[in-house]
């Protein structure tokens, strides 16, 4: 699959608009905007609200109406801020220029946006910047969006083809092969979107797509009928001519505004951690460890996280020195785990260095847990859903490790287990979640748990 470039877009036009709020603020050179605190605040109420407003969720079926109206919401909300920066920090005064200013960024951004807007169709309509799609069913409304795909170049769609199972379908000169052909093509041609007829497939096919979509990190959309109840799951959007589309929502951190959220939220976290816990608490340990047995007192091992990118994780070693470290778990009684060992293994305070992981961005404080590469590749293999692990950044602990899924896995049904958890968390993430996972973890370790070993 080919990478999407489209990703960058709206980071790429909120750096553009950050740049334009403080160019207008130095050419207006009133020293009223130029201090350090407005700056601060300016700034980062215009990417807060953007993330509320969802400012640069800018799709591909947009047209200049719908633009304006993003516009016209996310600056009133921008307005309101602005004016609060005073009424907080300036007791009310009025400020010289507050009209000057904000006609000034306003204009600014509208031209600038519309600009950019125009320059992306035309971009999309030369060829570039487009999105392969196949349509699955074919009637009357997978027809009307075909013409649509073929004709709107600007929109960023290149249609290679439908598939369809009813008859007198092959006078249609883009029908490719039946409902069965449909995924070595969708691999084969590295398609981006399917589209789905809800009058031609039946619930049970709309699920299996959805699940092949899923494994293979494809878009689902579908084209309903006229009598579809329409559920949480979906989103309505209206392409060109008023065709209606049910758009299949994404999972949670397919979102950037929920990436972002967790980033904070783990920086924030591990920090408190360091400094309140990690200060103290790690040359205790370090100093323990090393006068019990020889070697070092950081136990580093190569594991895979985000995407299969393998990363160093750190852990305070509980082990003597041993030639099966990265290869066998740790046992029930298990003779290479020294005494100070089996105390911080029992408490978890072995993994208090992975908030160096989680500060450098390796790690996640709430994720599924990092396995051995060498039990990763294993399980790639011999366990279904595996890979959607690694969707996410690992945790230092997670859904599966509070259920009881944590330590050796004796069987294969603790590893289905712990992936089926894994896979539910990452489908159902919320910040709350987390929450909820930090502390059920921590009274797991005032209580003890029978596998922390």
């Amino acid at each position: 699959m080919k990478k999407r470039y489209s990703t960058y877009i709206p980071i790429i036009f909120l750096l553009v608009d950050l740049l334009i709020i403080n160019l207008s603020l130095y050419l207006i050179k009133d020293k009223e905007y130029l201090n350090s605190l407005f700056l601060i605040y300016i700034n980062a109420f215009w990417c807060i609200s953007s993330l509320v407003t969802q400012f640069y969720k800018i799709y591909r079926h947009y047209n200049y109406f719908k633009l304006l109206s993003s516009l016209t919401t996310h600056f009133l909300v921008f307005i309101l801020g602005f004016f609060t920066f005073f009424t907080i920090f300036r007791e009310g005064d009025v400020v010289n220029n507050q009209t000057k200013v904000l006609v000034t960024i306003i204009s600014s951004i509208t031209i600038a946006k519309l600009l950019s807007f125009y320059a992306l169709k035309s971009y999309r309509r030369i060829g570039n910047n487009y999105r392969k799609v196949i349509i699955l069913g074919a009637d009357n409304s997978t027809k009307k969006l075909v013409e649509i795909f073929t004709t709107k170049k600007e929109l960023g769609y290149q249609f290679l083809g439908s598939f369809s199972n009813r008859e007198h379908q092959q006078e249609l000169g883009y029908l490719v092969g039946d409902l069965k052909s449909y995924e070595n093509f969708v691999l084969n041609e590295n398609i981006d979107e399917i589209y789905c007829s809800l009058t031609e497939l039946k619930s049970k096919q709309i699920k299996k797509v959805k699940k092949f979509a899923n494994q293979y990190n494809r878009t689902v959309k579908l084209i309903p009928n006229s009598n579809e109840l329409y559920s949480k799951s979906v989103s309505t959007e209206y392409y060109d001519d008023g065709m209606l589309i049910l758009n299949v929502k994404k999972l949670p951190f397919e979102l950037l505004e929920n990436r972002i959220i967790k980033r904070i939220f783990d920086l924030i976290f591990s920090l408190v951690i360091c400094i309140f816990l990690v200060s103290w608490l790690y040359p205790v340990l370090w100093i323990l460890i090393k006068l019990e047995s020889r070697g070092p007192a950081i136990f580093k091992q190569e594991r895979e996280g985000f995407n299969g990118k393998e990363f160093v994780c750190y852990k305070f070693r509980s082990m003597r020195i041993n030639s099966e470290a990265n290869e066998i778990h740790a046992t029930k009684n298990d003779s290479r785990v020294t005494k100070i060992g089996a105390f911080i293994r029992k408490t978890s305070l072995d993994e208090i260095p992975q908030f160096f992981n989680v500060l450098l961005g390796d790690m996640s404080v709430v994720g599924p847990r990092p396995h051995m590469n060498l039990h990763s590749r294993k399980f790639d293999k011999e366990v279904s859903n595996y890979m959607k692990r690694k969707s996410v950044k690992p945790g230092i602990t997670g859904l599966a490790q509070i259920s009881g899924y944590r330590g050796e896995i004796k069987t294969q049904s603790d590893i289905v287990n712990r992936v089926r958890l894994d896979v539910f968390y990452i489908e159902n993430w919320s910040l709350g979640l987390d929450i909820k996972i930090i502390i059920k973890t921590i009274l797991n370790i005032f209580k003890g748990e029978d596998k922390a070993y």
